[in-house]
């Protein structure tokens, strides 16, 4: 009768012991689920949308905040160089810069995260009423405050001019704008394919801009590379994606030019394509869909399954022709 008494004490014991492993830690914490970020894959917050236009040229280098983003894209603007757009949900800097202008490749490219408030130094005068008529929330530096847009007394112009994203964000709060927060835009992340080609370095490039990514095997990134140079930012980090697409897009010269008659490039990025995935140290050929500028970028294999990103901040290249790529075969010696 004692043993089996005992027997049911134990198994009590044991029942209660399990039960509670289920809602609390071994230090009798609760467990806090991680949110993770839709557009970046890694744990973070989906917080509201913000856009900062960003210059790409040489002078504008060391770039402000651009590391905390969770996408960046690069686009050709006139003259064959390239511009940034930033995108940031989880994570807000304090400054971003230098801003400049926007340009009708971002009305198309942003239509598939919704509603985001879209941060700028101005525009093409014809191209202003088509941006207030866009689905963004219209912030640019023309309508707001120098609070909120500081000059950087270190810098000259038009490369000195700085947003104060948390100013800007606190705007946005005390005026009550809608802005959606991250949602998916097409793609997601886990293991990488099988297959792929191990790659050691990629440069792509546009008429009058180079890049190279070396793939870092210690830090999990691809290392970047502007006109040659460490692509460095002001805290001294050089930008290093986890994920980078080289996507490949129809650029054509568009109705808008600058006031020296140079055609505003336009870079379609709905309907279908092709490119590369660079995840892991290694290059993954696919192609790419978007069936409307509402709807996401979603990337598939030749075997027509999802190619997977890595988590981690995601760089986006619109190229028009074919990267670079130096092979693991070809060279014996990784970046470190």
């Amino acid at each position: 009768m004692r043993s089996k008494t005992f027997l049911l004490i134990l198994l009590f014991a044991f029942l209660l012991s399990g039960c509670a492993s289920t809602s609390t830690s071994l230090n009798n914490t609760p467990e806090i689920p991680i949110e993770t970020n839709v557009l970046s894959g890694r744990a973070g917050s989906n917080g509201p949308v913000l856009v900062v236009k960003v210059d790409d040229t040489n002078f504008a280098h060391p770039q402000i905040g651009v590391e905390d983003a969770d996408v960046v894209y690069i686009e050709q603007v006139e003259g064959g160089l390239t511009r940034l757009a930033v995108i940031y949900s989880s994570k807000l800097p304090t400054e971003v810069g230098p801003v400049r202008s926007a340009r009708i490749s971002d009305i198309e490219i942003l239509s598939q995260y919704g509603h985001v408030a879209f941060a700028y130094s101005g525009a093409q005068s014809k191209l202003l009423p088509v941006i207030a008529q866009a689905n963004l929330q219209n912030l640019g530096a023309q309508t707001q405050s120098s609070i909120i847009y500081p000059r950087d007394p270190t810098r000259v112009s038009p490369y000195s001019l700085v947003l104060r994203a948390d100013l800007l964000m606190s705007k946005i709060i005390e005026k009550q704008y809608k802005i959606d927060h991250a949602q998916s835009v097409g793609w997601n992340f886990g293991v990488a394919p099988i297959g792929g080609v191990d790659v050691i370095s990629v440069s792509f490039r546009w008429p009058a801009t180079g890049y190279r990514a070396d793939w870092s095997k210690s830090e999990k990134c691809w290392k970047l590379f502007h006109n040659s140079e460490p692509n460095v930012v002001r805290t001294g980090k050089q930008l290093c994606p986890s994920t980078l697409i080289l996507q490949k897009v129809s650029i054509t010269n568009s109705e808008y030019h600058d006031k020296l008659g140079n055609y505003t490039p336009f870079s379609n990025t709905v309907g279908t394509g092709t490119g590369y995935i660079l995840r892991d140290g290694k290059s993954f050929a696919g192609t790419w869909v978007r069936e409307s500028a509402e709807t996401g970028t979603s990337w598939t294999g030749a075997d027509g399954e999802p190619i997977l990103l890595s988590p981690g901040q995601i760089w986006v290249a619109l190229v028009q022709n074919d990267p670079e790529f130096i092979t693991a075969s070809a060279s014996p010696s990784p970046t470190k």
